[in-house]
């Protein structure tokens, strides 16, 4: 345990990292220790009222838009700043994380964006958030290099143009335990934001572009104001005029869809658009009306496409908000990773080009995708719809109209709860989690790339037909007993496909962490948190 010297209050538990004091200096500390007072309380407040509102649903209550914001969806008047330097053409994003080999990948990659996943494609060891950080200012820099294990060599592309680079902290409910403030766990979210923009920010700035985030998670327009108002601290300590952040707000939660609009107005000085997941916003309906049965009951996850009555008006409705409001709307992840196999590479190129038409031809201005084999594809569909614009924040969908009985409509979306799906679930869900508390974020399963958004809504479906009385299509009810026999046999067969290298892994760590997550009488708010109590 040490105290920075100038920072009072403030303490550091983690193990000393090379380099640290490049990541970890005065400023950015005492910048984290003014977020933290200033505006730890009211983050506090913000999820507690999360869990209001989920009590509110479990007795019967609903999703609505927000009467009493009413007057802002109504003026027309108001836009969000201009598109900001290296974020008016983002036709493709790839995502990652910030470990030093899929740096250098991503920025080789050939996308417009990359989006630089201090989240759900990262895992919170102390290392990782300190590592990564040193490899953005490296990235930035353009001194970083890498060599593998096995001798390979990764270096930047020389004089070629890098894709623009944007940050996802973590979300408001993660904390960062390894710093404390006036001897309380301080916010994942505010630490991750503050040790990049004190340490990158002006070298982003003097660069020509600017410190730019993707804000996860958010439930509320409240929530939006709370970053709003960090960032408008943090530009003033650092000396930034107020305007150079830019943020796209992740429309992955349930209660954010019916509030994208106040979302974009609360920071409309720092908007730089919204983006529109899957998996995320399936776990988040499954958390919001977990207790009411058939209503909300979602089948196997494979099935639940974005073409589904649900899925689809949110979608819509993303684009139409944007667009009415200068914002871009940026679409969903392809998580496939190209194969060996021709067949198998044949037909995942096949669904996510026509993945990638529906939303370019319902107005997105781009997408993401996992994959740099991937980057050429995205970028052919949208280039086809796009020509040589940068966008289409000219094409306002005024022909949209959705309502909030379509955003609610989940009873109607097809497919059913099989015990194919049930295994993938367990299967998926346990792999993920060994990885992560290996502290591996972004994991390669079945030629997807997954992250913890994968393993969110694996055990949550599973939590949800045991505790709604599911039957599966071949008539087996999904008890107890099942789950723990299905899990006790795909854990044999890990364990087989594995062989020798199944020994040194965290296998029995990882199944019981799932379990205890989709068998729980309570269901748990999120697996990250129990899975960070056990890392070091």
């Amino acid at each position: 345990m040490s105290t920075i010297e100038g920072v009072g209050g403030l303490q550091i538990s983690g193990a000393r990292q090379d380099r640290q004091d490049e990541v970890l200096t005065p400023q950015a500390l005492e910048l984290i220790a003014r977020l933290h007072r200033e505006l730890n309380p009211r983050r506090l407040e913000l999820l507690q009222a999360r869990q209001e509102r989920v009590r509110a649903l479990a007795d019967g209550g609903t999703l609505r838009f927000l009467p009493e914001t009413a007057h802002i969806r109504d003026d027309d008047s108001w836009q969000v700043a201009p598109p900001a330097a290296g974020l008016i053409d983002r036709r493709v994003e790839i995502t990652g994380p910030t470990d030093r080999k899929m740096t250098i990948n991503a920025l080789n990659s050939g996308a417009k964006v990359w989006l630089a996943d201090h989240e759900d494609a990262n895992t919170p060891l102390w290392e990782n958030v300190v590592g990564g950080q040193l490899n953005l200012m490296d990235a930035i820099d353009r001194k970083i290099d890498f060599t593998s294990a096995e001798g390979k060599s990764y270096a930047l592309r020389p004089d070629e143009e890098l894709p623009t680079i944007v940050v996802r902290p973590r979300g408001w409910h993660l904390p960062e335990k390894h710093i404390t403030v006036d001897g309380e766990p301080t916010s994942g979210s505010l630490v991750d934001f503050a040790l990049y923009l004190a340490t990158s920010g002006q070298k982003q700035i003097d660069r020509g572009q600017g410190p730019y985030f993707y804000l996860p998670k958010m439930e509320s327009h409240l929530e939006a104001r709370l970053w709003n108002d960090a960032f408008n601290l943090a530009q003033d300590f650092l000396g930034m005029p107020r305007g150079t952040i830019r943020a796209t707000v992740l429309i992955e939660t349930y209660p954010a869809a019916f509030e994208m609009e106040e979302i974009l107005y609360e920071l409309r000085e720092h908007s730089a658009g919204l983006n529109a997941g899957r998996w995320d916003y399936m776990f988040s309906v499954i958390k919001s009306f977990r207790t009411r049965g058939e209503e909300f009951l979602l089948p196997d996850r494979n099935s639940v496409t974005m073409t589904v009555p649900f899925m689809r008006a949110y979608t819509e409705l993303l684009v139409r908000t944007c667009h009415k409001r200068g914002a871009h709307a940026i679409g969903g992840m392809a998580a496939f990773i190209p194969s060996k196999d021709p067949e198998v590479n044949e037909q995942a190129f096949a669904k996510v080009r026509a993945d990638k038409e529906r939303e370019a031809n319902d107005g997105f201005d781009g997408s993401w995708v996992a994959h740099p084999g991937m980057v050429d594809l995205c970028k052919e569909v949208f280039t086809e719809v796009l020509g040589d614009r940068p966008n289409q924040l000219d094409r306002t969908r005024e022909d949209v109209q959705v309502t909030a009985e379509q955003l609610l409509d989940v009873r109607s979306t097809p497919g059913e709860i099989t015990e194919a799906g049930l295994r993938s679930n367990v299967s998926v869900g346990i792999q993920y989690l060994e990885s992560w508390l290996r502290g591996s974020g972004a994991v390669g399963i079945n030629n997807l790339m997954e992250d913890a958004a994968t393993a969110e809504i694996s055990r949550s479906q599973v939590w949800q037909w045991l505790h709604n009385g599911v039957r599966l299509a071949d008539g087996t009810p999904v008890t107890r007993e099942h789950v723990e026999q299905v899990i006790a046999e795909e854990m044999d067969a890990i364990r087989q496909s594995r062989g020798d290298s199944f020994g040194a892994g965290r296998w029995d760590d990882a199944r019981a962490l799932f379990t205890e997550m989709a068998l729980a009488d309570e269901y748990p708010d999120f697996l990250t948190l129990p899975a960070y109590e056990r890392m070091p």
